[in-house]
């Protein structure tokens, strides 16, 4: 369903009962176990120093963190070991467990309108992917509102409706209750009390973050929530965005090419597999060490993904052993 006013658009029936199906099925159903995996710590801490990186710019002192759907504990984990003071919350119990007694965190298990922490607590809530997953998510985010100090910041990543990178029976997902695009996120969050500060649209335009701040004061739904022309556009984008159309752009040869590099790459960098600590101590080290030798984030960022170079090169290394091994 689409809203004629603004362009918002989520499943009608729900696919799901929301509450059973991420406290008990999600992780099961879309990965396959009730904790994870060591190939998915490491694709989740790879994503945790790329997502670090994003907020740089936010973390310039120890910083008072929370973030909502935090899985497995990957981001605050690297979040705790540059220094900052962190909480997550995380329906699934399996994860959430996983991530208190693997690496020491505080993990509330739950959703994040039902938890209860203190209000005007925290400097920074991060909400990675976890937005179009709920089934009320203007009731999240003002919960979220009370729960940041005065001026505190919230950063929320979605995917993007508008989004022609993925095949076109992809474009809307069993477990995504809503999906955004750049203008309904900004209203959502300007309806429940916060002012957008800065956005991000990934380089493949499949994902959206916004930056938004805390207004002093929640003075109710702004005066107009409609979006002129919103929905027309996402309906002629979404309209268009057909097979013959998909496959004859680059976009799925470069994500068949992304998966056969990362398959690969979490088959070398597991292969030594003692315990999910081990394997992201090992692989924020890097991050770790720079944070310490250089100091504060204003010198050099506290949070940098592991180069390229030195990706690659794992990379093709893994691959010449393997294909040796097999002839």
């Amino acid at each position: 369903m689409i809203c004629l006013q603004c362009g918002l658009v989520w499943s009608d029936p729900l696919p799901h009962n929301p509450r059973e199906f991420y406290t008990q099925h999600y992780r099961l159903h879309y990965k396959g176990t009730y904790t994870p995996k060591p190939k998915h710590i490491l694709r989740a801490g790879r994503l945790a120093l790329a997502r670090c990186q994003t907020i740089r710019h936010l973390l310039p002192t120890p910083q008072t963190i929370l973030d909502v759907g935090s899985g497995g504990g990957e981001f605050i984990y690297l979040l705790h070991k540059l220094g900052h003071t962190v909480q997550g919350i995380e329906p699934n119990r399996g994860y959430a467990e996983y991530a208190e007694s693997e690496y020491g965190l505080q993990v509330h298990i739950g959703f994040a309108q039902d938890v209860a922490l203190p209000e005007e607590h925290f400097d920074l809530i991060t909400m990675w992917h976890v937005l179009e997953h709920t089934e009320r998510p203007a009731e999240v985010l003002l919960k979220l509102h009370r729960l940041l100090k005065p001026s505190g910041i919230l950063v929320i990543e979605v995917p993007n409706v508008e989004a022609t990178c993925q095949a076109p029976q992809n474009t809307f997902h069993e477990a995504h209750i809503f999906n955004f695009n750049l203008s309904t996120l900004q209203k959502l969050a300007e309806k429940t009390g916060f002012t957008g500060i800065g956005q991000l649209t990934s380089d493949d335009g499949g994902n959206i973050t916004l930056f938004a701040r805390k207004n002093a004061e929640k003075n109710g739904a702004p005066a107009a929530l409609a979006i002129p022309g919103n929905a027309e556009s996402i309906i002629r984008i979404v309209r268009g965005h057909t097979p013959l159309k998909h496959y004859t752009t680059a976009h799925p040869y470069r994500r068949l090419w992304h998966r056969l590099r990362q398959y690969f790459a979490e088959q070398y960098g597991t292969r030594d597999f003692t315990s999910g600590k081990a394997l992201l101590d090992q692989l924020y080290a890097p991050t770790i060490r720079r944070h310490v030798h250089h100091g504060t984030p204003h010198q050099e960022p506290a949070c940098q993904t592991p180069p390229m170079t030195r990706f690659r090169n794992q990379v093709t290394a893994y691959m010449r052993h393997h294909i040796s091994r097999q002839v």
